[in-house]
């Protein structure tokens, strides 16, 4: 292992200090070392956009507008090789949540992720991926 020094702004550095107190790092060689993983994680698949990742998708949706539900469950169903599980989740009377696990390539996965979100009725979407 090698040390390491940096010198931060005192603004940033008090974010920096919020920041690991909300998630709970105890140091912050730590919260620096997952910061320093995840950006170069999303690098990673940037560059390598065939590289095997698995995820989580999760949407928003009024199941009112005009046959969306259908249309969601078609696009899982065409995609199926992706797909491996959903959860449903009635919010109110008008919403559901969906969370979907997927695996396959980022491209793939980022492709149907945002093809999902990008829907007419879909409210809020956000997909996580993580290498396999």
């Amino acid at each position: 292992m090698q040390r390491i020094t940096i010198s931060l702004e005192d603004d940033l550095t008090a974010a920096f200090e919020q920041f690991m107190s909300r998630h709970g790092y105890r140091n912050r060689s730590e919260a620096i070392r997952d910061l320093i993983r995840d950006r170069l994680e999303n690098e990673r698949r940037l560059i390598t956009p065939d590289g095997e990742v698995i995820g989580t998708l999760t949407y928003v949706y009024n199941h009112h507008e005009r046959e969306l539900a259908s249309r969601l469950t078609k696009a899982h169903h065409h995609h199926h090789d992706l797909s491996i599980s959903t959860l449903h989740v009635h919010l109110d009377q008008d919403n559901c949540l969906e969370t979907v696990v997927l695996s396959g390539t980022a491209r793939e996965v980022q492709s149907f992720a945002d093809a999902t979100i990008a829907r007419p009725g879909v409210r809020h979407g956000k997909v996580y991926l993580l290498p396999k």
